[in-house]
């Protein structure tokens, strides 16, 4: 095999992105923690035009991932694995237990501390981790579980969102928030008038995610809404633009911003302190929160909506890989740390000791997910 095939074979597997983006991590833990962990710091708020590095690639960079997860989540709604009502709401359902399950658990434990701000911590899934390590699964898991934990994760983030912008956020810019729903229109209208070319959408879409960025809420919901305008429709000798941007889209993301993103927001430098906030009602409130109650919320409220009859298991699925995929939702990673940071604004202590309850219970949840899927995937296979 020459170096060329080689690597053509790498970029096409759908394990490589998963094993990257784990490498990324363990190089960004190990560079917080060393001689150049300052300088790498540094780098992350070093200011490029109007903002930081890590402005542009957790708000800029990121829009493009969600954009690519809004793509593939309309083409199963229109021709997929969701374009059933049964099949698309259990994600909305499952989503909506994994959100009030943690929450409630961190609040049992921190209700009346000083801790109790900090709610919203558990409720949230961190798409890219949850998503990669699936794609390190590759056929052991149908790809019916991978879209529902797609839709699933997207639906978490986007209550996560809310949840930010309504008991977090300072202040809502609403005269940008106008603008962006007079760009949304325009892209609904371009979207009607059967407009197919990309950059049609791309530049309103720049627009968009500028004004969203600026309202105070999280910029990038702007690739999901994009996402939801790109046309489906094709003649009957062309594949749909939305099939076009989604080919173009996974190779940049899966390799270029997926690994950036790792490096960015792992970079957790260990303090000794951290390890006592694993034994307070704060790391008791993340770490069973995430790990117990993802996995208790998604799992009770997709049984609940099987059983009234509202929904239906994804094809080809079972009880464990539900289950399992549960345990991945419990991936909270850089959401809950950004929400741990808006929770505890000025306490730098809190703020190290909920970073690290969340790297932790973040870990065992994915290595839960992860062993428990393909366990149930080589037990398909035998039969």
């Amino acid at each position: 095999m020459n170096l060329t095939t080689y690597f053509q074979n790498f970029f096409q597997s759908s394990q490589s992105s998963g094993i990257l983006l784990l490498c990324c991590v363990v190089i960004s833990l190990l560079l917080a923690n060393s001689s150049a962990g300052e300088a790498f710091a540094n780098l992350l708020q070093q200011r490029l035009g109007p903002y930081s590095t890590a402005v542009w690639i957790n708000d800029g960079l990121m829009a493009i991932f969600f954009l690519l997860v809004g793509l593939e989540i309309k083409r199963e709604i229109i021709e997929g694995e969701l374009s059933s009502f049964k099949n698309a709401s259990l994600p909305i359902f499952a989503a909506v237990g994994g959100m009030v399950v943690p929450a409630g658990i961190f609040a049992f434990f921190n209700a009346g501390t000083e801790y109790a701000n900090g709610w919203g911590i558990p409720m949230a899934t961190d798409i890219a981790f949850s998503l990669a390590i699936v794609a390190m699964l590759g056929s052991r898991v149908p790809a019916s579980i991978k879209i529902f934990l797609a839709a699933l994760a997207i639906v978490d983030d986007l209550g996560a969102i809310l949840v930010i912008a309504i008991f977090y956020t300072e202040q809502i810019h609403w005269m940008y928030l106008l603008y962006s729903a007079l760009v949304i229109i325009l892209l609904i209208a371009l979207n009607r008038l059967k407009v197919t070319r990309h950059i049609y959408y791309i530049l309103p879409g720049l627009f968009l995610w500028y004004f969203m960025h600026h309202s105070g809420i999280h910029a990038t919901i702007a690739g999901v809404i994009l996402a939801f305008t790109i046309p489906t429709n094709a003649s009957d000798t062309e594949i749909s633009p939305l099939e076009k941007l989604e080919h173009s889209l996974h190779t940049p993301v899966n390799f270029f911003i997926m690994p950036i993103f790792a490096l960015a927001n792992t970079n957790i430098l260990f303090k000794s302190g951290m390890v006592d906030g694993l034994f307070s009602t704060l790391g008791y409130g993340i770490i069973l929160g995430l790990v117990a109650g993802k996995v208790i919320g998604i799992t009770l409220f997709s049984g609940i909506a099987i059983r009234t009859k509202l929904s239906s298991l994804p094809a080809d699925s079972n009880w464990t890989q539900m289950v399992g995929t549960g345990f991945l939702a419990g991936i909270g990673f850089t959401m809950s740390i950004f929400i741990a940071l808006l929770s505890y604004k000025g306490q730098v202590d809190i703020q190290d000791e909920a970073k690290f309850a969340i790297l932790i219970a973040s870990f065992l949840s994915g290595l839960t997910g992860y062993l428990i899927l393909i366990k149930s995937g080589q037990k398909q296979l035998s039969n």
